[in-house]
């Protein structure tokens, strides 16, 4: 079975569905069978390099102050409830995430993709990580164990930078409109953030639906006759 995972590590929910996805798999009784394929979907990528403070990013795009207890604030006790902790989604600066998604397909190409992803999202949570610039993103491939050479030449030649783009657009075509979304074998999708209890209802659905076993038919007449390997019979005798 496949999850495709598509997020931003400057989204909150994102980072906070990521660790409740470890958790569902973790109790699914399939969840060794599971593959989980993390895509990309940029949020901000018109920010500038240096990064804003959330609070700013809030005031630039003209939501109301009360976000922050509203919205954020939640989002960092659910957190904690659920034993990811320090997790900053306010005290934290925001910037585009177009050197750290080629970062990440590049760890992807690597067989590392999915633990890169899970660094990445406690790097900026845990420790309110800067992750805007080449540099930035080269020092944390280091310290996470990539090859820090094939990182750089990855990010010198850009040439991830396509694959990037192709993710968000198929994110938009299956009817994404912001991040975190969920595609659960092709079969449904889970546009936003849902609690562990029901994602695990969601991968046991998908993994129901994709491992049917056949049923017989049911049966809508009586027949006159039948034939089978033994012979071929009438409701009272064999021929």
């Amino acid at each position: 079975m496949k999850i495709e995972f598509w997020s931003d590590i400057v989204c909150p929910y994102c980072g906070l569905m990521d660790h409740r996805l470890h958790l569902a798999l973790d109790r699914f009784e399939h969840g060794d069978d599971v593959q989980v394929i993390h895509r990309s979907f940029q949020l901000h990528p018109d920010l500038p390099r240096a990064g804003v403070s959330q609070v700013k990013l809030i005031e630039m795009a003209g939501a109301p102050t009360t976000t922050v207890d509203r919205v954020l604030r939640p989002i960092e006790r659910a957190a904690e409830a659920e034993g990811l902790t320090p997790y900053r989604a306010v005290d934290r600066t925001l910037g585009p995430t177009d050197f750290a998604h080629e970062l990440l397909a590049y760890a992807a190409d690597q067989g590392r993709g999915n633990e890169t992803w899970t660094a990445m999202f406690r790097a900026h949570f845990g420790q309110a990580r800067k992750l805007w610039t080449a540099g930035e993103v080269l020092d944390f491939a280091g310290e996470v164990g990539l090859d820090r050479a094939g990182a750089a030449e990855a990010l010198r030649s850009r040439r991830y930078r396509t694959r990037v783009a192709a993710d968000q657009r198929e994110a938009e075509r299956l009817g994404a409109r912001g991040a975190p979304f969920l595609v659960f074998d092709g079969r449904f999708a889970v546009p936003g953030a849902i609690g562990t209890d029901d994602l695990l209802a969601v991968i046991s659905k998908a993994w129901a639906e994709g491992h049917a076993s056949l049923r017989p038919l049911p049966v809508v007449t009586d027949a006159e006759g039948l034939c089978a390997p033994d012979g071929c019979a009438v409701p009272d005798r064999t021929i």
